[in-house]
């Protein structure tokens, strides 16, 4: 089978297809005939500087959609041929993917595939910071880094369903602000000026919320944009930065708290936690709250052109890898 894989660290030009040994699957695990597989920013992390790559050669990949090929010893639930989405530690890149039962989900009636490989990262991710994690209530304010990618797509929606006072968000360029301002953002600000543009936008007062995939001082800045009793969800470190420390002197004066979200994470401690997240979130696209755009998709040939895109911080909605070409 083909597969895409890296053998060194550095730019997109480190891809290369490869022909490898069609994987089998072990007890508890399954086989996908993959057709579609979602590119994301975790995968440029990998590739440019060893982001939870244990060894090399590794490859990329962490979603992907298609049909079961194969079924190892006590796998329930799924069979044959069945049309999945699946979350993968790695390995999407390639025609045959391997995975756990586990993190397999049956596509509901009436999502496709290409839709469907837009969602084992993004969505469930969405719905923990709006919900499980952020918990927002009706009539509070949000404000969300990195709206026009796909999991601010997919939390600007959701944010507005949940009955959100105001939904703001954080984008870099015009384009990108035109972008989220088409799928629930009120407003749409600048990461060099946002903490004073919350400020004045809610009258002094600040946000209910704040998610934050960037880190560092940006985190730090959201801290302060955050009103009385306000929450800070971290879903990421873009930025970089080194880990940070949030204690008494950043919470106590003014009941703020902060919590943290990893899908990847979660789904090697709270598989069970994972599934019923993703199952609650899937409702969401079945019953029209959310749409997720693909506003770029390549062939697996081309997966370099996919990290290009992605890497250089102009990519909006989400990108998908065609795996036949």
């Amino acid at each position: 089978m083909r597969a895409v894989e890296f053998q060194a660290y550095g730019g997109p030009e480190v891809l290369r297809i490869v022909q490898a040994s069609t994987p089998e699957p072990g007890p508890g695990q399954v086989t996908v005939e993959a057709v579609w597989a979602g590119v994301n920013f975790a995968d440029v992390k990998a590739r440019a500087e060893g982001y939870r790559v244990a060894s090399l050669p590794y490859r990329p990949g962490l979603e992907v959609s298609g049909r079961i090929r194969a079924v190892g010893e006590g796998v329930a639930g799924v069979r044959a041929g069945q049309e999945v989405a699946a979350l993968v530690d790695g390995g999407g890149y390639a025609e045959v993917v391997l995975a756990e039962a586990a993190r397999v989900f049956p596509l509901p009636d009436g999502l496709d595939l290409r839709t469907a490989a837009t969602l084992p990262t993004v969505l469930p991710t969405a719905h923990a910071l709006v919900h499980e994690v952020g918990r927002l209530r009706a009539g509070e304010s949000v404000l969300v880094h990195g709206a026009a990618g796909g999991i601010g797509t997919a939390v600007g929606q959701l944010a507005r369903a949940a009955g959100a006072g105001a939904v703001y968000g954080v984008a870099s360029s015009d384009a990108k602000a035109d972008y989220a301002l088409k799928h629930g953002y009120d407003e749409v600000f600048r990461p060099g000026t946002f903490e004073t543009d919350v400020r004045r936008a809610t009258g002094g007062r600040g946000v209910d919320l704040v998610l934050d995939p960037v880190g560092g001082e940006t985190l730090r800045r959201g801290l302060e944009a955050l009103a009385v009793f306000g929450r800070l969800v971290s879903f990421g470190n873009a930025g970089g930065a080194e880990p940070w420390r949030a204690g008494q002197g950043e919470l106590y004066a003014r009941g703020r708290s902060v919590g943290g979200f990893s899908v990847l994470a979660l789904a090697q401690s709270a598989p069970d936690a994972l599934r019923a997240l993703t199952e609650r979130a899937l409702r969401t696209v079945r019953d029209g709250t959310v749409a997720l755009p693909v506003t770029a998709e390549f062939p697996l040939s081309d997966a370099a052109g996919a990290h290009q895109l992605i890497g250089g911080r102009t990519s909006m909605g989400k990108l998908l890898l065609r795996i036949a070409d």
